[in-house]
């Protein structure tokens, strides 16, 4: 079984800065794409950074120069550096990894729960 958990969401006024953390764990064989996804109040959910395994970091147009994304292999472990937050940044913010298991042939999506950024003054 595999699992994806989120940190390091919270309250940040506009401005401000977060890290996201997002770590795999389970019988892991293989991770390819990381990506984080958010979802605000009444939106869509929406691709905000997707890492490669060999870390490439692709962005969303609304995050580029903001945030950055980044990864660990060895410990199975993704982060969302973001700075300079504004309002509409505000969502939850989902893990989804693509992952083979060690009982398993092909890769499956794998999702977080989400972590809450909130920005407000």
């Amino acid at each position: 079984q595999v699992q994806l958990v989120e940190s390091g969401g919270g309250l940040v006024q506009p401005g401000g800065s977060l890290r996201l953390s997002c770590t795999a764990s389970g019988s892991i064989f293989s991770i390819r794409a990381m990506d984080w996804y958010r979802q605000a109040p009444g939106k869509e959910r929406e691709l905000v950074a997707s890492i490669s395994s060999d870390g490439r970091p692709n962005y969303a147009d609304s995050v580029k120069g903001r945030f950055t994304a980044s990864r660990d292999n060895a410990k199975n472990t993704m982060s969302l550096q973001m700075i300079s937050l504004k309002p509409e940044d505000t969502a939850v913010y989902y893990c989804k990894a693509e992952i083979r298991t060690s009982l398993a042939f092909r890769f499956g999506d794998y999702w977080g729960r989400g972590t809450q950024v909130t920005v407000s003054s």
